[in-house]
């Protein structure tokens, strides 16, 4: 599987819930597959797309979706951390591990020596789950549409072949106001 396979599942799996995307490929992909008002794509601030996704579900009582990269991760833990004690945050992290840096030029990530799913029941985490393949993450989606507690999936996905997406290239503001008024109509 690789990555926008997985993007791809995610978006189809959450149509209407908020969904924030990491940096850098990730963000892009989700962009060109399908640009949704429930959408938040990160433009920079590497690690930080957990801690959006956490505080959207913690202000509509609602699952929240962030798909995160294994350099983000590794570089900013936080989001396991403020996520995992909150036992009724409904939270789905789906991390999308390709091993790379993936837009800063291919280098690799020490995430084969990283067991993520541990990182996650550590930081309290109800569950954390793996994916290896399509199959496995399209069942694991959906048996976690409703997510009503902090939960885990790693997915280990191979980087895409091929030039990426453009950049993101809308309005941040108007982008975050898009968002704004997405999760208003949830909690209104």
């Amino acid at each position: 599987m690789n990555k926008t396979t997985a993007v791809a599942a995610v978006i189809e799996a959450f149509p209407e819930a908020p969904i924030v995307f990491t940096t850098g490929y990730t963000c892009r992909i989700a962009r060109h597959l399908r640009d949704s008002p429930n959408h938040f794509y990160m433009v920079g601030s590497m690690g930080l797309a957990p801690s959006i996704a956490v505080g959207i579900a913690l202000q509509t009582g609602k699952p929240a979706v962030v798909v995160d990269g294994d350099g983000s991760l590794m570089m900013n833990p936080v989001g396991l951390l403020i996520a995992g004690p909150i036992r009724d945050l409904p939270l789905l992290h789906v991390l999308l591990d390709d091993g790379v840096y993936d837009s800063t030029g291919g280098q690799p990530t020490p995430s084969a020596g990283v067991d993520f799913g541990a990182w996650a029941r550590g930081s309290g985490f109800d569950e954390a789950l793996r994916a290896d393949d399509e199959h496995a993450l399209c069942t694991a989606l959906a048996r976690h549409a409703d997510v009503s507690s902090p939960t885990f999936l790693h997915c280990r996905v191979d980087a895409d072949a091929g030039a990426p997406p453009p950049r993101v290239d809308a309005d941040l503001a108007d982008h975050a106001d898009r968002l704004r008024r997405h999760v208003s109509g949830l909690v209104g």
